[in-house]
C-alpha cells in the first residue's frame, strides 16, 4: 500500500501544466539566445562590406554556402541520419530555401533604398503579419496581450533605430514597399520553420536543408559576380593574402557564429513557441545590437533608443505573463 501512494502523486494533473510551462520557458530561453547571436550580425556585415568591398549579395552567398558547408559536415560526423531528407519533405525545404534566399536578397535592397533605419523597423514589422497569418490560417491564438506586445514592439523598433525621425521616411514608395515586403517574407520564414517542426523534421536538419537550398536560389540570381569572387582573394587591396586572411576568417565566423547559431537556435525555438510568440522576441535584436555597440565600440546610446529598449521588453513582459498553460 505505502509503495503505492508515490505513484498516485505522480498521476496528479499538476505534473502536465509544470511541463507545459517549462516548455515555454525553453522556448522563451531559446529564442532570447537567437536573438542574442543575430544581434552581432549587423558589426560583421557591416566590416566586411567597408573594409573589403564585399558586394552584399556574394556576402549573403557566401554566409549561406559555409553554414551549408559546416552544418553538413557536423552532422556527418555526430548524426549522419539527419543528412537524410525523406521525399515527401523534398518540395517543402525548396520552398523554405527560396523563401530564405529571398529573405536576404529583400533585406540587402530595404536598406539600400530606405536606410538602415527604417529598413529595421519594416522587417520587424513581421510579428504583426506572423500574429496575423497564424491566426487566421494556423489556428494560433490573437488576443489583447499578443496585439499590444506587437504595437510595442514596433513603436520600440522605430525609436531605437532612429526611424522616429520623420526625416528618414523619405518619400519612397519602392522602398517602403520592398521592405514591407521583407517583414512578409521574414514571417513565412518564421511559420514555415514552425510547419518545418510539425512535420517532425529535426530542427538542425532544417536548417541545413533551408540553407543548401537558399545557397542554389542565391547563385542562379548573382552566378556572374559569385564566380568573379571565386577567382580572386576577399582582399584586393595592398594587404595581400594577410589581408584576404583575415577577410576570410572573419566571413567565416559570421557564418558559423550568428548565421548558423542564430538561424539553428530560432529554428529550435519554433518546436516550443507559436511563430507569432518566437518572432515578436527576436525584435529584442536592434535592442541587444545597440547595447553590444556602446560596449564595444564607443557609440552613445541616446534617450530615444533606451525608451525604444524598455517598449520592446514591456512588449515581450507581456506577451510572456499572458501565457496561458493547457
Amino acid at each position: 500500500m505505502a509503495e503505492g501512494l508515490p505513484q498516485k502523486r505522480l498521476c496528479t494533473p499538476e505534473r502536465p501544466v509544470l511541463g507545459a510551462f517549462g516548455k515555454v520557458t525553453r522556448g522563451y530561453l531559446i529564442a532570447l539566445a537567437t536573438t542574442i547571436t543575430w544581434s552581432t550580425t549587423g558589426i560583421f556585415i557591416s566590416y566586411l562590406t567597408t573594409r573589403f568591398h564585399l558586394p552584399p549579395l556574394v556576402l549573403a552567398f557566401w554566409r549561406e554556402l559555409i553554414v551549408a558547408g559546416t552544418l553538413s559536415g557536423a552532422l556527418a560526423l555526430v548524426a549522419r541520419p539527419l543528412l537524410r531528407l525523406g521525399r515527401q519533405h523534398l518540395l517543402f525545404f525548396v520552398l523554405y530555401g527560396f523563401v530564405l534566399a529571398v529573405l536576404n536578397a529583400l533585406w540587402t535592397v530595404s536598406v539600400v533604398l530606405n536606410g538602415a533605419a527604417v529598413a529595421t523597423v519594416l522587417v520587424y514589422s513581421s510579428p504583426a503579419f506572423t500574429a496575423l497569418i497564424g491566426w487566421r490560417w494556423l489556428g494560433e491564438r490573437l488576443d489583447t496581450p499578443k496585439v499590444g506586445a506587437v504595437v510595442f514592439s514596433i513603436v520600440g523598433c522605430a525609436f531605437v533605430s532612429g526611424a522616429y525621425d520623420r526625416t528618414a521616411w523619405q518619400v519612397n514608395p519602392v522602398g517602403i514597399v520592398v521592405g514591407l515586403a521583407t517583414g512578409v517574407t521574414f514571417a513565412a520564414y518564421s511559420l514555415l520553420g514552425n510547419a518545418s517542426s510539425k512535420r517532425g523534421v529535426n530542427p538542425w536538419a532544417a536548417t541545413l536543408y533551408t540553407f543548401v537550398f537558399g545557397t542554389a536560389f542565391l547563385l542562379l540570381v548573382q552566378r556572374s559576380d559569385t564566380l568573379l569572387w571565386l577567382s580572386r582573394p576577399l582582399a584586393a587591396g595592398p594587404g595581400g593574402w594577410r589581408e584576404a586572411a583575415l577577410g576570410w576568417g572573419i566571413l567565416v565566423l559570421l557564418a558559423v557564429g550568428p548565421t548558423l547559431c542564430g538561424h539553428g537556435l530560432y529554428t529550435v525555438s519554433l518546436a516550443y513557441l507559436p511563430a507569432a510568440t518566437a518572432n515578436l522576441i527576436v525584435t529584442l535584436e536592434p535592442v541587444i545590437t545597440a547595447v553590444l555597440a556602446f560596449c564595444l565600440l564607443g557609440e552613445r546610446l541616446t534617450v530615444p533608443q533606451l525608451l525604444g529598449g524598455g517598449l520592446i521588453l514591456i512588449g515581450v513582459v507581456l506577451l510572456r505573463l499572458s501565457e496561458r498553460t493547457p
